[in-house]
This record gives structure tokens, C-alpha cells and sequence, in this order.
């Protein structure tokens, strides 16, 4: 196995079943960029609900990532993955369409939102797994990182759009309504993904299959383990799961009231609200374009390190805003931290998919989404609880500084000296301990025979 440095080509746009995908992902993430805003409008300003109901309608759609992470990515290495993200999409679209339907026959309450909100959360755990799981089989591995950086342009052009557009929704047709948006978004990323042609890789069973009864919540449980031995004994993979999930976990604690600090403290107008996040999330646009050359020309393992060192201050912008004229620093707030987020996640992202054989990769996502997601609710319900018993502003200085050492477990890792993608992983080739990985003295990870990077422990 050798190295080489990974140029990403335009060749993606060409690619026929890559722009289905594509597609839908664009579609659907402009509409969830709606219910984004809506959803807790509906709850603060329609159902009156406090900070803590809002953190917690938060929480309760990020705690499947808890309860499922990890058997999801059994399911998701065992069947094909374009159905799941069928079901996925057109299971979301139902559970959205309910609120606009209870809200105008007089029956929506806050318990329904919280139902809706676990709902599209367990199915989003399927649909993000299977998502980034089917993704190396549509495209070549040195493809990767342009396919996500292709789709990170789409996610950051929805978080720019999309707000705008859910605030002027919310103007004109009330927050419920606004929801039907999301929900049809979610049918036609359906049909995008239905049409798309490519045959998915024979799925690879387990070495030995369940033969009894008794025996496939035993074999779903050692699949699990072998996802989380996978992930917490390869030397990369574990500190980008520390630096993810801290990042996550003091973010949460911000994200979790920050609308509520904005509508109830600063008393900005939807409008206005919208008009802040839309600009801000500009960021996350140009980090997009710009990942592929930073990674390029840095290496993946500096990129990685700087993305996640520069996350953490600009969120102390937020705190510091001033009350009378606040949007200047919260935009520039949205603008750095969205560009280093992306630049992060398209890096670490390509690595990841780009180290982990064809048979893995369910349960590596699996395992590193149930670790980095994990972290969101329980800073969700530490930013309501907080907010409650000292207030909005002194919860967001507490995450926002916090955020400041989410950096700190790659820039103590072997990440740091990592300077090229490595070439596509043979799901053949016998696994070799990744922790005998070490940096040459060029700075190039190597493997123990000179020119390989081990195969993380699969067994």
C-alpha cells in the first residue's frame, strides 16, 4: 500500500448516479434548513413553551443518535443501503406532515412535536449511516473527498438559503405550515435516490451467521463490538471521536438556547433571524470550496488540527455581541465557525472513509456517529438546565469556552504528523494493529514495513 497526495478532480459532475445523490441531498437539506427555524418557533411562539421544553425538543431528536447509533450500523453492513435511505426519507416526510395537519384541526401540543422530533431523529440515525456508508461504494475512493466536498457545498448553500427562506415562510404562512416544505423535500430526495442505477457491492456477512433462535441478538451485539473495538483501537479514529464529541458536547450547550436568547433576549424578529443565520452560514460555503486545496497543501493531519483549533473562539462572539446592535458579531460568529466546521468535517470525514474497508464501513460510521452525536443531547439538556437556573448569557459563555479546547485530542495524536490520504483499503488484506502506525521523519505516516498504513484491527 503507497502514498500519494489526493487532488480531487471535477470528474463527480460527470458522474450520472453521483449527481442523483446529490440531488437529493440538496433538496432535502434546504427543506430540514426550514424546519430548522420552524420547528422551535412552532414551540416557543404558537405552544409557549420555556427554554428548557426547547432544549429539550432538541435533545429528544438527537437522543436516537444514543439509542441506535450502534445497532443501526449492524443493519446498515448486513442490507443493501439504498432502501434504507428510502424508507428513511419517506418515513420523515410522513412524521413531518403530521404537525401542519394536528395544527390546523386544533390538536398540536408539545408532546407531538416531541414525538415527531425522536421519530426523525431514529430515522435520520438510519439515513446518516447508511448515507455515508453507501457514498464509497457510488464513487472511487480517490473521489471521496470531492463527493464530500461536493455535498458540503450543498449543506452550506441550504444553511444559507434555507433560513432565509424558512423566515420568510414563517412571516407569511405561519412556523406549522412552513414545516410542508421539509416534508415534500424529503419525497423527492426519495425519488432521486430510487433512480439511481449503480448496484450496491454484494454485502458481506459476518464470518459466522446466527444459526438459532437465541442467536442474532448475540450476533448483533458482537457485530457492535467489533464497530467499537474498530473505532477505539485505531489511534486516528479515536481522537477525532474525542475532538468531535467535545466540540459537540460544548456547542450543544450554545445551539440548544441560542434561538431562544435571540427571540426572548435581543427580541430579534423572525425576519432578522433568519437574515443572521443565512449570512453566517456563508462560512460554511466557502469552507466547502476551500477543503479539498487546504488539505492538499497543508496535509490532512495540520488541516484537521487547525479546523478544529479555530472553531472554538469565534463562538465567544456570540456572548459578546452587544444588545442594541447585535447581528455584526453574530454573523462573523456564523462565518468563521461554519468555515473551519467544514473544513474539519470534509477532511476527517475523507479519512475516515478512506481507511475503513467496504465491510466496515456501516459500523465505523455507526460507532463514530453514536460517539460524536452522543455528546449533543447531553449538552443540549446541560444548556436548558443551565439556562434555567443562571440564565441565557452565562450558559453560552460556558459552551463557548468550552469549545475553545475541543482541538486538544488531535493535537496530542499521532492526527498532527499525518500528511496524505492513504491509497483505498484492501477488504482482503490480512488487519495489521493500527497502533504500530508511527511518523517517518518527514512527517508522512508509515507503516512498520516502510511504505503501509496497517489496517486497523477488524477482529
Amino acid at each position: 500500500m503507497t502514498f500519494r497526495r489526493l487532488v480531487p478532480r471535477s470528474g463527480l459532475w460527470q458522474h450520472r448516479d453521483f449527481l442523483k445523490l446529490w440531488s437529493a441531498e440538496t433538496i432535502s437539506l434546504f427543506g430540514t434548513q426550514v424546519t430548522f427555524l420552524a420547528l422551535p418557533f412552532v414551540a416557543i411562539a404558537i405552544l409557549s413553551a420555556s427554554p428548557f421544553e426547547v432544549a429539550l425538543l432538541a435533545t429528544v431528536e438527537f437522543l436516537p443518535f444514543i439509542l441506535f447509533s450502534l445497532p443501526a450500523g449492524v443493519w446498515v453492513d448486513r442490507l443493501p443501503r439504498r432502501p434504507i435511505l428510502i424508507v428513511g426519507d419517506l418515513g420523515r416526510a410522513a412524521a413531518l406532515a403530521s404537525i401542519p395537519v394536528a395544527h390546523l384541526a386544533g390538536l398540536l401540543t408539545i408532546y407531538q412535536l416531541y414525538a415527531v422530533a425522536f421519530i426523525n431523529g431514529v430515522l435520520t440515525v438510519f439515513f446518516d449511516v447508511a448515507y455515508m456508508s453507501y457514498l464509497p461504494a457510488l464513487v472511487d475512493r480517490d473521489e471521496l473527498v470531492e463527493g464530500n466536498a461536493k455535498l458540503e457545498v450543498s449543506r452550506s448553500s441550504a444553511q444559507i438559503g434555507g433560513p432565509g427562506i424558512g423566515g420568510i415562510l414563517i412571516g407569511l404562512v405561519s412556523a406549522p405550515i412552513a414545516v410542508v416544505v421539509d416534508a415534500l423535500s424529503f419525497v423527492a430526495s426519495a425519488i432521486f435516490i430510487f433512480l439511481i442505477r449503480r448496484r450496491e457491492p454484494p454485502v458481506k456477512q459476518a464470518a459466522r451467521e446466527p444459526t438459532t433462535r437465541s442467536e442474532p441478538m448475540s450476533g448483533m451485539r458482537s457485530e457492535i463490538a467489533v464497530g467499537l473495538r474498530y473505532v477505539f483501537g485505531h489511534r486516528y479514529l479515536r481522537s477525532i471521536a474525542a475532538c468531535t464529541a467535545t466540540a459537540n458536547f460544548f456547542g450543544n450547550i450554545v445551539f440548544s438556547i441560542f434561538l431562544v436568547y435571540l427571540l426572548r433576549d435581543l427580541e430579534l424578529r423572525p425576519e432578522l433571524v433568519g437574515l443572521i443565520f443565512a449570512i453566517g452560514n456563508i462560512g460554511f460555503l466557502v469552507g466547502a470550496l476551500v477543503a479539498s486545496r487546504t488539505s492538499a497543501r497543508l496535509g490532512v493531519g495540520p488541516t484537521i488540527v487547525a479546523s478544529a483549533l479555530l472553531f472554538g473562539p469565534p463562538m465567544l462572539l456570540i456572548p459578546l455581541a452587544p444588545r442594541d446592535f447585535p447581528a455584526p458579531l453574530l454573523i462573523a460568529s456564523g462565518l468563521f465557525a461554519g468555515l473551519a466546521n467544514v473544513v474539519y468535517n470534509v477532511t476527517q470525514v475523507s479519512f475516515r472513509q478512506a481507511i475503513t474497508p467496504e465491510r466496515m464501513q456501516g459500523r465505523m460510521n455507526a460507532t463514530m456517529r453514536f460517539i460524536v452525536w452522543g455528546t449533543i443531547p447531553l449538552g443540549q439538556v446541560l444548556g436548558g438546565v443551565l439556562a434555567t437556573t443562571i440564565g441565557l448569557l452565562p450558559t453560552i459563555w460556558i459552551g463557548a469556552i468550552g469549545s475553545c479546547f475541543a482541538f486538544l485530542p488531535v493535537l496530542l495524536s499521532p492526527v498532527r504528523s499525518l500528511q496524505e490520504m492513504p491509497e483505498p483499503v484492501d477488504d482482503d488484506e490480512p488487519p495489521t494493529a493500527p497502533d504500530t502506525v508511527h511518523p517517518d521523519a518527514d512527517g508522512v505516516i508509515r507503516g512498520p514495513a516502510g511504505g503501509q498504513l496497517p489496517t486497523p484491527d477488524e477482529s
